[in-house]
């Protein structure tokens, strides 16, 4: 799924930043135990000392053999293998009254003589950190400072980085706003980022660049095309002039026939491409507001004697009027192709029924009983098996019409044994 850069760097950062924390909370965990309990053991053995003195000066405090509110209890050494002058430092829990629950605390243990020489042991404790709260406590703090971080970063996405980005978003827009030869509804970048100054400049260079190519294709074609009429003209009519010599056989005839009919083949096929040019590179700009209701009746009379010749009842329902802004000449080539094909493609005794309404207008025609490739058939080129003549260019230039106008398409179906085809708002 494809999202933004804003989302896919909020996303990512916000990923690194909770392992990030993590690892710190663990580090940092570690190290403040470390700290505390170092902190805690100096002052265990700093109060030894004070105890030790204490007990020399006061020997009675030998009596103490329960924890008090000095928190340190001394008792007889009973094996005297037990006895060890070294400071022994553990974890241990204790049960407190005030808060009927185990508490942690940090517990010295050593050895020492007393004023008559007798071994004791020393116990000296005192309270340290519940690591329980501890991790919770530093777990909600991680978890603000994660939520605060993860705000910042989208805050300063949409305040700071929006801002520097909508170059790009203005690049991007006149990217897709732009067609050959119209830059005026293009918006002019103005920013002081030198990487978006120097991708618009690149961009504006490509689009010349292409341009350029772009024309030269055009005058080349259109050129070729003109150049192309009067050799085919010529020879045609020079055909028909060597067909009028009444010495010539009748196989000599058939063949000169042959021959005219393809070169008007050719002269149909070199209209039919010159016209795709010029459909494509936009230079039919007259654009008016049109009735295709209007149109039909007229290329209806235009085809009457084709129908009448093929036996083909035609019926025109119309709803209401299906207009539209687009190029008078254009509508016309777009309709007689629809004609043409419906023609073209059907069987002796056919029908054909158009219906209008206000957003659609379909023309369907009988002939054969086999849908057609819907992937194909607006190819150029691409021709049904009924008409060796075609050239297959006629659809292609509806489709190349009709794509010139955003607000129009065009669909085939295959419905009742009835090809068809759809202008649709």
């Amino acid at each position: 799924m494809q999202v933004s850069l804003k989302n896919y760097t909020l996303r990512y950062l916000s990923i690194a930043f909770l392992i990030i924390i993590t690892i710190w909370a663990a580090l940092f965990y570690a190290f403040i135990l470390e700290e505390v309990y170092d902190n805690v053991d100096d002052g265990l053995k700093n109060q030894k000392i004070l105890i030790l003195r204490e007990v020399y000066a006061h020997p009675k405090l030998l009596e103490t053999n329960e924890y008090g509110i000095n928190q340190f209890r001394i008792t007889p050494v009973e094996d005297e293998n037990d006895f060890s002058e070294e400071n022994r430092l553990d974890n241990e829990f204790f049960y407190m009254p005030y808060d009927d629950e185990m508490e942690p605390y940090r517990v010295l243990r050593t050895g020492f003589y007393a004023p008559d020489q007798k071994p004791y042991h020393l116990e000296i404790r005192t309270s340290t950190v519940e690591e329980d709260d501890l991790i919770l406590n530093l777990t909600t703090a991680l978890i603000v400072l994660y939520l605060v971080l993860v705000l910042g970063v989208y805050l300063i996405n949409e305040l700071v980085l929006r801002r520097a980005w909508r170059p790009f978003n203005i690049i991007l827009e006149n990217l897709n706003l732009y067609r050959f030869g119209k830059k005026d509804d293009l918006t002019v970048l103005s920013t002081n980022i030198l990487e978006f100054n120097q991708l618009d400049e690149e961009i504006h260079r490509m689009w010349r660049r292409n341009e350029e190519v772009f024309d030269d294709q055009k005058r080349f074609i259109e050129n070729a095309a003109h150049e192309l009429q009067t050799p085919l003209a010529i020879t045609i009519n020079k055909l028909e002039m060597l067909m009028e010599d009444e010495s010539l056989s009748e196989n000599q005839l058939t063949q000169l026939a042959d021959s005219k009919s393809s070169m008007k083949r050719l002269v149909n096929l070199n209209k039919a491409l010159l016209m795709l040019s010029r459909i494509e590179n936009k230079q039919y700009k007259d654009i008016n507001q049109i009735s295709l209701n209007q149109l039909v009746e007229e290329i209806s009379k235009d085809f009457y004697d084709f129908l009448l010749f093929q036996d083909i009842t035609l019926h025109v329902e119309e709803h209401t009027a299906f207009e539209t802004s687009m190029n008078k000449d254009l509508a016309l080539v777009m309709l007689s192709n629809l004609f043409r094909n419906a023609i073209r493609y059907n069987v002796k005794g056919g029908r054909i029924s158009i219906n209008i309404d206000q957003n659609q207008l379909s023309v369907a025609n009988s002939g054969s009983p086999i849908s057609l490739d819907q992937e194909k058939i607006f190819n150029r080129f691409h021709k049904g098996t009924q008409d060796s003549q075609s050239n297959g260019l006629g659809l292609a230039i509806v489709k190349s019409i009709v794509d010139s106008y955003s607000q129009l398409s065009i669909h085939y179906r295959f419905e009742d044994n009835m090809h068809i085809f759809s202008i649709k708002k």
